[in-house]
């Protein structure tokens, strides 16, 4: 297959692309800076410069593609969510995909199918009920932020194309991410949850996220919203105990919500609420999770050689 990667330079997208690479496919990723990340993925794969914003002669490379990837958006966690901050939020992934299905648009000869990053942000804040792709849609920011981004990616199935709206949980591994932030106050003996601790985290080791990837490439009959999570979803405070098992350290020393909202404002309800959900379609669909359970997630990642 040949297939373009929008955003392949980032945590998940790098990992992305190597495993598309030794498995025969060949890869383009459009990117802001791609002179920065050549030497971070295999020569064959191919740099094309885009910034996300403007329609150029980058839009003739998806002619001969089978499969777009669009991960490209904006770090959530980066900065706190001012309203500026919001509109870059918004910008990097709306704009770009709108980009994306209208470049498509315009071509005589289309890829087959568009993957296209969401999160499972989509269903809002949720107590301990389990969470599908049939859930409705949450009413806080980040949900109208997924709502919108995957109503710009479902315009590519008036073009024929079968779309992929991946809502994607918490991605574990050991070079980018959440997790190394998370680990670091337990190696030094001041690991514990985030209060108020009964906030469910969904969360997949990032080999088994590139793996619904492909599987979704490779089977015809999926499409619309699959869930991007392990089934094993755990409270936060599963979530830490479990860690500091795995790294032989207590969890002892609770992150006060208070101090969250006071030092991230809005950006801390991703640490504070959650939500629980099942990764429904793919189970249904015969998808095999390599990391079925957090414990065995965590030591493939921390105690790998």
């Amino acid at each position: 297959m040949t297939i373009v990667v929008v955003g392949g330079t980032g945590f998940i997208g790098r990992a992305l692309c190597r495993t598309l690479v030794q498995a025969g496919h060949r890869v383009t990723v459009l990117s802001r800076s791609p002179e920065a990340h050549r030497g971070a993925l295999p020569p064959p794969v191919a740099f094309l410069a885009w910034d996300g914003r403007t329609r150029e002669s980058w839009a003739q490379v998806l002619a001969g593609a089978d499969a777009v990837v669009n991960l490209a958006g904006e770090n959530i966690a980066k900065k706190r969510w001012t309203d500026n901050r919001k509109e870059e939020l918004r910008n990097s992934r709306l704009l770009t995909t709108h980009l994306l299905v209208q470049a498509m648009a315009g071509l005589s000869k289309r890829p087959a199918i568009l993957i296209n990053a969401s999160a499972i942000g989509y269903y809002g804040p949720r107590d301990e009920t389990p969470v599908s792709e049939g859930t409705t849609a949450g009413t806080d920011f980040l949900a109208h932020l997924c709502v919108d981004w995957e109503q710009e990616a479902s315009g590519a199935e008036a073009l024929g194309l079968r779309v992929v709206r991946l809502r994607i949980g918490l991605v574990l591994g050991e070079d980018g991410g959440a997790l190394p932030r998370i680990v670091f106050p337990f190696r030094l003996f001041l690991g514990g949850p985030i209060s108020p601790g009964s906030q469910w985290v969904s969360w997949i080791h990032r080999q088994d996220l590139i793996g619904l990837v492909q599987w979704a490439l490779a089977h015809s009959t999926i499409s619309g919203a699959v869930n991007g999570v392990a089934p094993g979803a755990v409270t936060m405070r599963e979530f830490c105990r479990t860690l500091g098992r795995v790294l032989g350290r207590p969890s002892w020393l609770p992150v006060p919500e208070l101090a969250l909202r006071l030092i991230l404002g809005e950006l801390s309800t991703l640490l504070t609420t959650g939500q629980r959900v099942e990764p429904s379609k793919a189970l249904r669909g015969g998808f095999v999770f390599q990391y079925a359970s957090l414990e065995s997630a965590l030591k493939g990642i921390l105690r790998a050689p």
